[in-house]
């Protein structure tokens, strides 16, 4: 059986919409199925709507307390999923469902993880794409795993699955832990669609907050940003010392009231940077010891409910 997890976040208008495609889709294909729709704390009627769209008996869902983040809702429905594979989809359906047939059929094969690459990235504003850009190189080259053009849209096997919902990290990174852990995988292509109706949840400086978490719990790469400043000002500090010593012997020393000015901002920039991304890397360590659950479930429907 294929478990399919749908995150929603006020996703009234598509809850429908969705069910009714996916179950279309996978029906024709003849593949035994269910969806399981986790509701991230929507202040919409997304929950009302799930409820409704339990009705039918391949149809369940996962309501949260609160909102707590598109990751927590993906390992949730991977908890609660009860297939030999598992696919992760986008409620929004600009992940193309139809992709999920063919992603069955290599799993089929033996394949283990199937990843879904984007072709195009739809219609994004320029901001907004620079700024994905800019965030999935710097996430590659920290984790040395290529996710120029990686999504959260996947299809894992069950021994795949409980590996990952096993992992005990509190801000857990899924397209990233989801290569990082291996198994055999291969890749599918897709086009991003439009979306339907609603509107979407990432702005540039939600991407942005995405992006600074992520790369902090998958990556400690910015902490040698420290490291780097400290040879940078040292550098510095041996040029300017040097020329200052010169100019003493030499009888040319001037007045260096400014250089010195300008010498002890950069200094205390650089320190202020460096004290503020290791402050970031405690506030995480902070929450993770304190060992609060990744989510809240405070209600189910449909099969889930027994």
């Amino acid at each position: 059986m294929l478990s399919v997890i749908i995150p929603a976040y006020n996703e009234e208008p598509m809850i429908d919409r969705t069910a009714s495609v996916v179950s279309s889709i996978l029906s024709a294909a003849n593949i035994s199925y269910e969806i399981i729709f986790v509701d991230d704390g929507s202040k919409d009627q997304t929950w009302p709507k799930i409820q409704q769209a339990a009705a039918q008996p391949q149809v369940h869902g996962v309501h949260f307390s609160r909102n707590f983040g598109k990751e927590a809702a993906i390992v949730a429905g991977l908890a609660h999923a009860k297939g030999n594979c598992c696919a992760v989809i986008d409620c929004d359906l600009q992940h193309p469902p139809e992709k999920l047939v063919e992603m069955y059929q290599l799993w089929q094969q033996g394949y283990e993880i199937v990843e879904a690459r984007k072709n195009s990235r739809g219609d994004e504003g320029k901001l907004h794409s620079f700024a994905a850009k800019t965030f999935y190189s710097l996430i590659s080259s920290a984790t040395g795993i290529d996710m120029a053009n990686a999504s959260d849209f996947k299809l894992l096997d069950r021994r795949a699955v409980d590996v990952l919902v096993n992992i005990r990290e509190r801000s857990a990174f899924f397209r990233a832990l989801s290569s990082w852990i291996g198994f055999k995988t291969t890749y599918v292509t897709f086009d991003v669609q439009e979306r339907e109706a609603g509107e979407s949840k990432w702005s540039t400086a939600a991407l942005t907050k995405y992006a600074l978490n992520n790369i902090s719990s998958f990556s400690s790469a910015p902490m040698q940003i420290v490291t780097f400043l400290g040879i940078c000002m040292l550098i510095a500090s041996v040029v300017l010392g040097g020329i200052a010593l010169a100019q003493k012997i030499l009888g040319q020393a001037l007045g260096g009231f400014t250089t010195v000015i300008l010498i002890q901002l950069f200094s205390s920039s650089i320190v202020m940077i460096s004290l503020g991304i290791i402050g970031f890397y405690i506030s995480k360590i902070y929450e993770e010891i304190k060992g609060r659950p990744r989510y809240i479930v405070s209600a189910t429907c449909g099969q889930l409910d027994e």
